[in-house]
């Protein structure tokens, strides 16, 4: 290719070996999507060259280090961080300033929330992205995101971006051409000139925000006609079975891949294919298009791993990681919703029963890839329980939503949460929670065990493998903000409650609300980083409970298994040694890695304090 002639001959024979090895995953991905595969690889493989030439010497060495050690992102030292960008420091600059508290929390891996340029408001809080290849004005320029970059990789942090697939602001460019009349672009969206389609389509269609945003079509003057809006009418969704869109969406991964972005977290994946007759979620060509994109990154910029934003069923959501001619070929990362869940649900029933078979219906992970943990998100708390995993244990799936929206919300008699309620669907009675994982574990309520409730959260997640994400605020364990509704646009949407500011004295990083909280979520993170049982490629298996309340998790590991044992009562419990003699521990000499110290033993069983967690091995 042209474009390669003045590169070094050992940069010339590194791209063409990239092309040998992954033209057949691109094929493979383009080949249910386009009627001439081969014509849009072309196309690809012209800007993947362009990208690999344009490229800097030391993203070229990133590369090559990340190509001899792909499993960079499954290793046990591997700890997430996840923040707003100017809630966490303020602009790309402060936050470049303040990369030492991370690196001194353990941090390997930073996801900055928004980034990118969106629309006016309202623009869902940042992600009707109006413009992929520059900065939100108030955070800086790509010149500072380089230089972040920068500063990032030379701490060993990778940084993670989002990248919204399924759709823009109607201020983005492509959107404001269809207005204009540009035929070519208004093919990047879905136009219909009157409601026959669109009605066709809404007979199966669920919504996102009945409240908010109902109804999955929008009326623009403009394109007179109706444009797919699955999420608010300032987001249009873009028309993925146009290979014009792909090639435009592939120009931005490279982009932001050569701006040093190593993950890109890519939003609403689960929505990119349209199919009547469908709920036009979890489409098969999701993941060929997924595959065919993670293909181009590998051929330019294998440094970039891809991350799934699919809050999905569990049935569904192994698919992101890869299942059958896609196993271990499309998204590298994906969230653990479920696990997440099914942490909350295990405090307030103060009961692991549920949780241990939900988690048992996951299907295993391709091993070159790896689940994010966490305690919470950015977002709210969608109570995901399985009808059927839940009446497999006896209980209702839907009387279950209704009491957990209660606890967490402070309604139900005796609870010490203090959520909030986000978003009630009436016809469901559904809703859903925002909150601190600090207000949530009843820190806000002065509960004596919310200390206790915070870290066990956190053991749970940073020991059940994978990548863990820590939320910002909830290593210092913060409550909820009080203040949330004062800031300009955010009255409607509480779950600015649980994205605090951090304040940074002059001498020092963000004091701790709660010093215990703080200490102890170090201390477990160091823990993880000598654990060689925790690498990701290691499947959890999940046991039946011996006790009711007490959630086993096994890490089988040829250097040894190590068993994880959470209490989720507010009382002691108990695990008989007969179950750590079935996994190879000898009660005699086993050691929970946490502590360094033996378990307490008596009358058969290893004895748990009142939510007491242990990494035995």
């Amino acid at each position: 290719m042209s474009v390669l002639d003045d590169l070094p001959a050992h940069r010339r024979e590194v791209f063409d070996a990239r092309v040998a090895r992954w033209l057949p995953d691109l094929l493979a991905g383009l080949t249910p999507l386009y009627p001439d595969p081969r014509a849009v690889a072309d196309r690809l493989l012209v800007a993947a060259a362009q990208a690999f030439a344009d490229r800097d010497d030391e993203l070229h060495a990133l590369d090559l280090r990340r190509t001899l050690a792909p499993d960079w992102f499954q290793q046990p030292e591997a700890l997430g961080y996840a923040a707003y960008a100017d809630r966490f420091a303020g602009t790309l600059a402060d936050v470049a300033d303040r990369a030492g508290y991370l690196t001194d929390l353990g941090v390997t891996y930073l996801h900055l929330m928004p980034v990118l340029t969106p629309g006016p408001p309202p623009n869902d809080g940042g992600y009707a992205v109006a413009d992929y290849s520059t900065v939100r004005p108030d955070l800086g320029t790509t010149a500072d995101l380089r230089a972040l970059t920068r500063e990032l990789r030379g701490r060993g942090i990778s940084l993670c971006l989002d990248l919204v697939l399924n759709h823009v602001a109607r201020e983005h460019a492509w959107a404001r051409a269809a207005r204009s009349g540009d035929a070519d672009k208004r093919a990047f969206f879905h136009v219909f000139p009157d409601r026959t389609q669109p009605d066709a389509y809404e007979a199966t269609l669920p919504e996102v925000f009945p409240d908010l945003a109902p109804g999955s079509f929008t009326w623009d003057d403009d394109l007179a006609g109706w444009v797919w809006t699955t999420f608010n009418d300032y987001q249009w969704d873009v028309d993925w079975s146009n290979p014009d869109v792909f090639c435009a969406y592939a120009d931005v991964v490279l982009d932001l891949a050569n701006h040093g972005v190593e993950v890109l977290r890519l939003d609403a994946i689960a929505f990119t294919w349209k199919r009547l007759g469908t709920n036009c979620q979890n489409q098969p060509e999701v993941h060929a298009l997924t595959r065919a994109l993670r293909a181009v990154a590998r051929i330019a910029c294998p440094a970039t791993v891809f991350l799934a934003e699919a809050i999905v069923g569990p049935r569904d959501l192994v698919g992101y990681l890869g299942r059958a001619e896609h196993w271990g070929r499309v998204s590298d990362l994906a969230y653990h919703n479920g696990l997440m869940v099914q942490v909350w649900s295990m405090l307030a029933a103060r009961d692991a029963v549920l949780a241990s078979r939900a988690l048992q219906q996951l299907p295993v992970p391709p091993s070159t890839t790896a689940w994010i943990t966490y305690v919470r998100c950015h977002d709210d708390i969608g109570w995901a329980v399985d009808d059927g995993d839940a009446a497999a244990v006896g209980l209702s799936g839907s009387a279950h939503r209704r009491f957990l929206s209660d606890w967490y919300s402070g309604a139900f008699p005796s609870s010490w949460a203090r959520g909030l309620v986000f978003g009630e669907n009436e016809e469901t009675g559904d809703r859903r929670i925002s909150g601190t994982a600090a207000s949530l574990a009843g820190l806000g309520a002065w509960d004596p065990n919310a200390v206790a409730r915070v870290l066990l959260a956190h053991a749970v997640v940073l020991g059940f493998g994978g990548l863990p994400v820590l939320w910002s605020g909830d290593e210092l364990g913060m409550l909820n903000d009080p203040h949330w509704a004062e800031e300009p646009g955010h009255a409607e949407d509480n779950r600015w409650a649980h994205r605090p500011r951090l304040t940074w004295p002059a001498d020092g990083p963000p004091a701790p609300v709660s010093p215990a909280i703080a200490a102890g979520i170090r201390a477990m993170a160091a823990a993880r980083a000598t654990l060689p049982q925790l690498h990701a490629s290691v499947a959890a298996q999940v046991l039946d409970p011996r006790d009711p309340a007490v959630l086993l998790v096994a890490r089988r590991h040829p250097l040894g298994t190590v068993l994880g044992v959470y209490n989720v009562a507010p009382e002691p419990r108990h695990v008989p040694l007969d179950v750590l003699r079935e996994l190879g521990l000898d009660p005699a000499r086993v050691v929970d890695h946490l502590t360094g110290e033996a378990p307490v033993i008596s009358d058969g069983a290893v004895q748990l304090r009142p939510y007491e967690a242990h990494w035995l091995r």
